[in-house]
């Protein structure tokens, strides 16, 4: 197992990973009675990284020393299929010199390589300023010396093996007793993030981030036409620890979510046409991400990013006077959100998380920024968005808990079910797209469900829905309450070249959205 003391001894670190590389990692747990933000050895390698830089020339610095480690399970039916682990460790330098960034990074943690990395961080500013058009501007933050870490009560690194697999496996046992189901697989993901973040203001922080994800998928199969679907379970990522399992429904729902496979199965496809929509949140969440987290990120509003999920419609003219969506609806970024993927004490900036409004009662009102992305649009201070992956990873806006409030009155889904005339309702995700602006989209789900006359009837299958951002937030008229109220997300939200990963939650509760263009996904013909 690897100690603290390990860590933390630089270059030696190194050997000591690749000697656990072959078992259950021991993931340390951030604690200051050990006096982690006063020990000598990195101490001596931040100093020396952070008088390199100046003495190159670096008018601002910062040093991040990261460890990354990751843990996935995966079994079906009756045997596992893969196990697989990994873990970096290293520390990356990034400069400003000459009113442009520089950064280096290297595996090595030791002074004289973290020396080394600081001069070439400023080599590199100095080349990029040659071309730059315009100086970074650095907003103004308090420099702080603290630590954050996730609450947990069982680290999940520290959960053997054999436990995780057996938890996985009596799941399947008890999808693969619905009669119908024909596979069963199931998969545990964990993700553990230490990092030190020393800045030349001033600002020492330590946080250690544990990252979980557990599922399951049940199909079930027609075996005269060779028709299957599937039903995967909705339990939502989450930043905890191994407790989060084993006090969700996972094992309790197994037969329901293979008996549901087969009720899909055996469904009617929709009939396409205009439908009012009732969306819980583990089918919301995806569609706040898309339509809502990816337009309100500054630099694609800016065409600056434009990778993976392309620029934004939410430009910068259009801010304070664009309406986003209805007066109910209000959409809120959040990195202190409990649970929350993104959720953080402080971002790879050094500025402290917090919440804030992208869209008030349907006004289009705010952006997500970083230190230097808040000259931008003449704001004085950081949203607190700036992230890097890993130490190699130069930091860089990244998206926040995004989540949609939720409505004023104590209602839930029953209410609006209740509410509606001729609708679908829809849990969990499935198939999507959305184009390069964030404007126009298609979603699917897990389940769907026929509402008539205020009542929930048959399901239904082969459905998706298509809108438009702007239309779609217009349509919603009923939010439910707070008590309903649910975090979904995802731990790969991709952005950067190179691609870089970031977990994000985006909460909401049970919401319905009117007269939205229904679609039958069927491609097996009449």
């Amino acid at each position: 197992m690897l100690s603290r003391r390990q860590l933390i001894q630089g270059a030696g670190a190194a050997a000591a990973l690749a000697a656990s590389a072959s078992v259950t990692v021991s993931w340390p747990r951030l604690a200051l009675a050990r006096g982690l933000l006063t020990d000598y050895t990195l101490d001596e390698v931040t100093a020396r990284a952070l008088a390199a830089a100046k003495a190159a020339g670096a008018t601002y610095a910062d040093i991040r020393v990261v460890r990354r480690v990751a843990e996935s399970l995966h079994t079906r039916e009756d045997h596992v299929t893969g196990v697989g682990s990994s873990d970096s460790y290293g520390l990356g330098v990034r400069v400003i010199a000459g009113g442009a960034w520089g950064f280096a990074a290297s595996a090595r943690v030791d002074g004289a390589e973290a020396e080394r990395i600081a001069r070439l961080a400023v080599d590199i500013a100095k080349a990029n300023a040659k071309v730059v058009r315009r100086p970074v501007e650095l907003a103004p933050v308090k420099p702080v010396t603290a630590a954050w870490q996730t609450p947990l009560t069982r680290d999940p690194f520290k959960i053997p093996l054999a436990e995780k697999a057996a938890f996985l496996l009596a799941i399947n046992a008890d999808v693969m007793a619905v009669p119908g189901v024909k596979f069963c697989t199931s998969s545990f993901d964990a993700l553990g993030e230490w990092k030190l973040l020393v800045t030349s203001e001033g600002s020492r922080i330590e946080q250690e981030i544990t990252r979980i994800e557990p599922g399951y998928s049940a199909t079930a199969v027609d075996a005269k036409t060779g028709e299957f679907v599937s039903r995967e379970h909705e339990l939502p990522p989450s930043q905890a620890g191994w407790e989060y399992v084993e006090g969700s429904t996972l094992r309790a729902d197994a037969r329901k979510i293979g008996e549901e496979a087969v009720a899909k199965l055996k469904a009617p496809g929709v009939t396409p046409g205009k439908r009012d929509l009732i969306l819980a949140p583990s089918n919301l969440w995806l569609t706040i991400h898309e339509s809502v987290g990816h337009s309100t990120e500054l630099d694609r509003a800016l065409g600056y990013e434009a990778n993976l999920a392309g620029t934004s419609f939410a430009t910068v003219d259009k801010l304070g006077t664009l309406r986003f969506g209805s007066d109910i609806v209000t959409l809120f970024a959040d990195k202190t959100s409990p649970g929350g993927l993104a959720s953080c004490g402080y971002d790879d900036d050094g500025v402290p998380t917090g919440r804030w409004d992208l869209v008030k009662k349907g006004l289009f009102v705010g952006y997500q920024t970083t230190r230097e992305q808040a000259a931008w649009i003449k704001e004085p201070a950081s949203r607190a968005t700036a992230y890097g992956e890993d130490f190699k990873a130069f930091p860089f806006q990244r998206m926040p808990n995004v989540s949609l409030a939720p409505g004023a009155a104590d209602k839930g889904v029953a209410d609006l079910i209740a509410a509606t005339d001729d609708g679908i309702y829809i849990t969990g995700n499935g198939s999507w797209s959305i184009d390069h602006q964030r404007y126009n989209f298609q979603f699917g789900g897990q389940m769907f469900h026929e509402i008539k006359k205020g009542k929930l009837t048959r399901p239904l299958k082969d459905v998706a829905y298509q809108a438009n951002s702007l239309d779609f937030w217009r349509s919603c008229d009923m939010i439910a309450g707070q008590r309903e109220w649910v975090m979904g997300g995802t731990l790969g939200d991709g952005k950067g070249e190179p691609v870089q990963s970031n977990g994000v939650s985006h909460g909401c509760s049970p919401a319905r959205f009117r007269k939205v263009n229904v679609l039958s996904t069927n491609t097996r013909g009449a």
